[in-house]
C-alpha cells in the first residue's frame, strides 16, 4: 500500500494567523467614529458666539431727524402778507356789431395782434347797399324837386311884378294883384318844402352808409384778439338771444393794460396799501419774479369770501404774461432789489451743528451696497457759513467750495441727533419720519 501523497502549497490551509489578519475589527471603527464628530457641535458654537459679537460689537444706526435743503429767496423776509389771484387785462372788450348780418369775412384769429380801426370781420351788407342806392335816389328826386319849385316861385314873382306895374297904371284892381301875391308866397313857400326834402334825403343816405359801416367791425382799440367767437356763416346780432345767433364776433384785450387781481382777507387788509411794493409769481414760469406796486383797493368787500380785491400793477410787463394766469403776490415791507430776488440755500436753523468751531451741516447720504438690496445711510460733515434767516429757514453759504460741492436743493440733513455725530456714521430715520 502506497503512502499518501504529500499536499501542495497550493491546496494547504490557510494558518490561523493569516485569517486573523483578513478579519475586520468592527470594535476599533465605532470607538473612532465618535471621537471624529465631536469637534463640529463646538465649531457651530464658537462661529455663533463670534458672530454674535461681532454684531454686537458692530456700530448701530442712529436714529435722527432730517429735514431738505431748500431754494428761497432773500426777499422772503420782508414779507408781511400773501394773497393769490389772477392775471386780467383792465381794457378789454367782446367786439360785436350793431347790424345784424350774415358774417362773410374773418380777418383775425386767437394771438392775432390788432391796431385801432383795422378791420377784423364783415357781415353781408347787400340789403344795406341797395338801402343806400334808394336813398341816393330819393336825392336827385328831392333836387328834381327844388328845380320844379325854384321855377314856379321864378313865375309868380314875374307875375307879381308885371301885376304891380298894371295896377300902377290902373289897368287891374289890387284885389287882383293881392292874389298874384299870394301865389309867389306859395312859391315860395314850397321851394322851401322842396328844399328840406332834399337835405331828408340826403340824410338818408347817410344813415344807410352808416348802416354799411356797421357790417365792418373794426378794433376799438390796439390789443391782442383772445378768443374767436364766431365763424364765417354765422348770423350776428347786437341781441344774441336768438338760436343759432352770436352777439360778439371776438374777444380782445389790451395787454398793455395786464395787471393782478388778488384777493385779500379782511383781516389782513391793514397790511396791504396803495403804493406798497410788491413781488409776483405766476404758476406759469416758475422761478421767475415780477416786481410790482399796489395799484388800488376796490372799496368793497365781498360779503361771501370776507375778502377784498387788490388791483397790483406790474412795473415791467413782459411777453409772456397773459390774461388769466394764476399768481401769487407777496406784499413787502420795503422795495427790493434784484439780488434779493436770486435764490439761495437754505436749511432750518436746527440743521447748522457747531463742530471745532465751524459751522457744519450733516448731509444724509446712501452708504456702500456691499450687495445689499437697501445700502446703508451714512452722514457726512459739508462745512458752510450760516447768512441771513429767511422766514423759517437760514441761508447757507459754501465756507470752501471744495468742501461745499455737491450741496443742493433736495438734500437730506440732520436736525437733531442722540448724541454728536463724525462722518461715515451710520444713520436711520427717526419713528415718525
Amino acid at each position: 500500500m502506497s503512502a499518501a501523497p504529500e499536499p501542495t502549497p497550493d491546496t494547504a490551509k490557510p494558518s490561523v494567523s493569516a485569517l486573523s489578519q483578513l478579519r475586520i475589527d468592527r470594535g476599533n471603527t465605532g470607538a473612532a467614529a465618535p471621537r471624529q464628530r465631536r469637534w463640529w457641535p463646538m465649531a457651530l458654537a464658537a462661529l455663533v458666539v463670534v458672530g454674535g459679537g461681532a454684531w454686537w460689537l458692530a456700530p448701530k444706526p442712529v436714529a435722527v431727524q432730517t429735514a431738505t435743503v431748500v431754494t428761497s429767496t432773500p426777499s422772503q423776509q420782508f414779507v408781511q402778507l400773501t394773497a393769490s389771484g389772477y392775471v386780467v387785462a383792465q381794457r378789454r372788450a367782446a367786439v360785436a356789431s350793431k347790424a345784424t348780418g350774415r358774417l362773410i369775412e374773418l380777418k383775425v384769429r386767437e394771438g392775432s395782434v390788432v391796431k385801432q380801426g383795422e378791420l377784423i370781420a364783415r357781415l353781408d351788407a347787400s340789403d344795406v347797399r341797395a338801402a343806400i342806392v334808394a336813398a341816393e335816389a330819393g336825392v336827385r328826386q328831392a333836387e328834381a324837386g327844388v328845380r320844379q319849385a325854384e321855377v314856379e316861385l321864378a313865375n309868380a314873382e314875374a307875375e307879381l311884378t308885371r301885376s304891380q306895374g298894371l295896377q300902377a297904371q290902373g289897368f287891374i284892381s289890387p284885389q287882383a294883384v293881392d292874389a298874384v301875391q299870394t301865389r309867389a308866397k306859395a312859391a315860395r313857400a314850397a321851394l322851401a318844402s322842396a328844399k328840406a326834402s332834399q337835405e331828408v334825403a340826403r340824410a338818408q343816405v347817410g344813415v344807410q352808409r352808416v348802416a354799411e359801416d356797421f357790417t365792418a367791425i373794426r378794433a376799438p382799440f390796439d390789443g391782442v384778439v383772445l378768443v374767436k367767437n364766431a365763424n364765417v356763416g354765422d348770423i350776428i346780432t347786437p341781441l344774441s338771444s336768438a338760436a343759432g345767433t352770436q352777439g360778439a364776433v371776438v374777444t380782445m384785450a389790451d395787454m398793455r393794460t395786464l395787471e393782478v387781481e388778488a384777493d385779500v382777507s379782511e383781516g389782513s387788509l391793514s397790511k396791504a396799501r396803495i403804493g406798497q411794493p410788491v413781488e409776483i409769481m405766476l404758476d406759469a414760469l416758475p422761478g421767475v419774479r415780477f416786481m410790482g406796486e399796489v395799484g388800488g383797493l376796490v372799496p368793497t368787500v365781498d360779503r361771501a369770501k370776507a375778502t377784498v380785491t387788490t388791483k397790483i400793477r406790474f412795473q415791467k410787463l413782459d411777453d409772456r404774461i397773459l390774461p388769466e394766469m394764476s399768481a401769487k403776490v407777496n406784499f413787502l415791507s420795503k422795495p427790493i432789489t434784484v439780488a434779493d430776488q436770486q435764490p439761495v440755500l437754505a436749511v432750518p436753523a436746527k440743521a447748522l451743528h457747531e463742530v471745532d468751531g465751524r459751522t457744519v451741516l450733516w448731509r444724509v447720504k446712501a452708504g456702500q451696497a456691499d450687495g445689499a438690496a437697501n445700502p446703508p445711510l451714512q452722514v457726512e460733515a459739508v462745512v458752510v457759513k450760516a447768512g441771513r434767516t429767511l422766514g423759517d429757514v437760514r441761508e447757507v453759504l459754501p465756507a470752501d467750495p471744495a468742501a461745499s460741492a455737491g450741496l443742493q436743493a433736495g438734500d437730506k440733513v440732520v436736525t437733531e441727533a442722540p448724541r454728536p455725530l463724525k462722518t461715515g456714521d451710520r444713520v436711520k430715520a427717526a419713528e415718525g419720519e
